[in-house]
This record gives C-alpha cells, sequence and structure tokens, in this order.
C-alpha cells in the first residue's frame, strides 16, 4: 500500500478510477474471507442482488437492474449462477407469462437467516473505519455519484478538452497572407456538396476588393497560430439587413473543436460594432452541421430576399439587439 500511494501521489487526480478500482478489488477480496468466516455460501458479487431477493419478494430482472442500478444482462449474468448454485428460483409470472419472475429458494431463505450476524458485524467495522478517517468516503462517494449522475465524468472531460482546445484558438482580422487560404477552405466545402457558382469566384477570389474595400469583413481563425478557418460579412444594401454573414469555412481536421461557433460569435460581434442591427445568412439544409449551428448562433428562418446562388434553400436572420 505505501508504494501505491507514492505513485498515486505522483499522478494525481487523473488515476481516480485506477484507486477506486484497486480500493474496490481490495475490498473485494477481504469479502470472499469475511464470507468464509461465517460460512455463508454466496460470492460477493451477488450481494446486491441476493439482498432485493431476501426481502422476501418476487423480482423481475428488470426491476432488480433498475432497484440496484446494475444493467439487466450483469443481473442476469448474476441469476443464473444463483439459480446454478441452488440459492436462487426463476419461473414465469402468474399474471404474465411473458415475464420470468425470481426469488430465493429454501436454501437461499437460510442463508438470508444465517447472514445477519454477518451483516451486524460488518456495520461495526466499516462504521469503525470511517469513524477512523479524516473525510468520511461513504459521504463523500455519495455526493460524488450524485455529481456524476448530473454530468458524466466522459462529458466532464470533453467539456475540460474544449476548453484547453479554446485557448489555442484565436480570430483575427484578415490580411493578403490568407487571401489563398479563404478561397481554398470554400472551395473544399462548397465542391464537397455542391458547385462553385459564379457568385462564389467573385468573392472568394477578389475578397480584399469585393468584400473589405465594400465595407466588409473577413475573419480569420487561427489554431495553433495555424489558418483553419474564416467566416466574411458582405455589406448588404438593405434597409433591414447590414450585412451578410457568408463563406464561413472551417478545416474538416479541427471539426468539434468549437471553431465555427467562435467565428459566428466574433462575427455577429464585428457586424453590431460596425452598426448593423440584422445580419443575414443563405445555405442549405443538406448542410446539417452549419443549419444547427446557426440555430444556437440564434438565427431564425426568413423569407422574401432573392439569391444568386442555386444551391441556397433557406435563409436566416440574426438580431444584433441588445
Amino acid at each position: 500500500m505505501p508504494n501505491q500511494t507514492e505513485f498515486f501521489n505522483k499522478v494525481g487526480k487523473i488515476a481516480l478510477g485506477t484507486r477506486m478500482r484497486m480500493l474496490s478489488e481490495s475490498i473485494m477480496e477481504d469479502a470472499k474471507g469475511i464470507y468464509g468466516m461465517y460460512d455463508v455460501a454466496l460470492k460477493p458479487k451477488w450481494f446486491p442482488v441476493f439482498y432485493v431477493l431476501s426481502k422476501n419478494e418476487e423480482k423481475s430482472i428488470t426491476a432488480i437492474a433498475k432497484e440496484i442500478g446494475h444493467s439487466h444482462p450483469s443481473v442476469s449474468k448474476t441469476i443464473r449462477e444463483m439459480v446454478k448454485a441452488g440459492v436462487a428460483v426463476e419461473q414465469k409470472d402468474k399474471t404474465d407469462g411473458r415475464k420470468n419472475m425470481l426469488q430465493l429458494t429454501s436454501k437461499g431463505r437460510e442463508l438470508a437467516i444465517k447472514i445477519k450476524d454477518q451483516y451486524t458485524d460488518i456495520d461495526s467495522a466499516v462504521g469503525e473505519a470511517l469513524e477512523q478517517t479524516t473525510h468520511n468516503i461513504w459521504k463523500a462517494m455519495e455526493e460524488l455519484e450524485f455529481l456524476l449522475e448530473d454530468q458524466s465524468m466522459l462529458q466532464r472531460v470533453r467539456k475540460a478538452k474544449k476548453t484547453r482546445e479554446a485557448k489555442k484558438i484565436k480570430i483575427i482580422p484578415y490580411e493578403a497572407k490568407y487571401k489563398q487560404f479563404f478561397f481554398d477552405v470554400n472551395e473544399e466545402w462548397i465542391s464537397q456538396y455542391f458547385t462553385m457558382e459564379a457568385a462564389d469566384y467573385k468573392a472568394l477570389e477578389n475578397p480584399k476588393d469585393y468584400i473589405i474595400d465594400n465595407g466588409g469583413a473577413i475573419l480569420v481563425a487561427l489554431y495553433d497560430d495555424e489558418p483553419v478557418g474564416v467566416c466574411a460579412l458582405i455589406k448588404m444594401d438593405h434597409p433591414e439587413y447590414g450585412y451578410e454573414l457568408a463563406k464561413m469555412g472551417v478545416l474538416p481536421k479541427v471539426h468539434g473543436k468549437g471553431i465555427g461557433w467562435l467565428l459566428g460569435k466574433a462575427c455577429a460581434a464585428k457586424a453590431k460594432e460596425m452598426g448593423a442591427k440584422k445580419i443575414y445568412l443563405e445555405s442549405n439544409t443538406v448542410l446539417a452541421p452549419a443549419i444547427a449551428l446557426y440555430h444556437k448562433l440564434g438565427f431564425k428562418k426568413v423569407k422574401g430576399l432573392e439569391t444568386p446562388y442555386e444551391r441556397c434553400n433557406i435563409k436566416m436572420s440574426l438580431s444584433l439587439r441588445s
């Protein structure tokens, strides 16, 4: 144990699962000896199922699994072992022949009586151990279980990953050196789903003349200081919409890092800074992830404006009023 403690102190919190598993294995190994000490012919892993059935009730596998928080397959496996050992019996439900019900056999019921002294002594021993600890692990486990039920460890690590990666992302104004990248990243996604059109070439081949010099803006997303995404604001001659959000493209290798979201938020902020009350965009519903992003950013579907793009089948707008 001292060597293990030294290892865990060195590794830190990333070994939480390993440490809990090793502690569990140590307790389960002792449990085998404890059952033997009381001459109770049960396997420690049967305990949750056995305890439920020892309340002299018939239960289905589904009901047991729900009550003890185990999966249906794991409970089924335990039941098969208990039935084979003669501790439990499985039979058709009298009211619903499609469902099997489980209960203890006479052997199982005898064990349920015999094990009571074991329960008493274990409760006393565990209580003593918890009193000797500075931090009550039983209460801490209850709290941790509640927190992980609200947000799993997988979700927490995913969030931490996004937070860390977000620190590598910068949104900067367009520079001439990104002209080819602006063209390439947009041509890639347009050509993948559609055909490049005249309006595409007009904007992508002459971004400074067509977009920036006409009062618009282009933002570039950098990841580890490399360009990975772009988005443009094209000035509109329209009484309601100040700018069209257009030519948003993100390299596939960095999908899932929230770069599109950051670009969209930055473009909305830039448009507001330049005096726009609303911004507008055109897209196609085949681009499901993009449409989901626009909805997340707050865009709503609108009608009425003419479009130069054959591929456009949805138009959306975002109000920038605070």
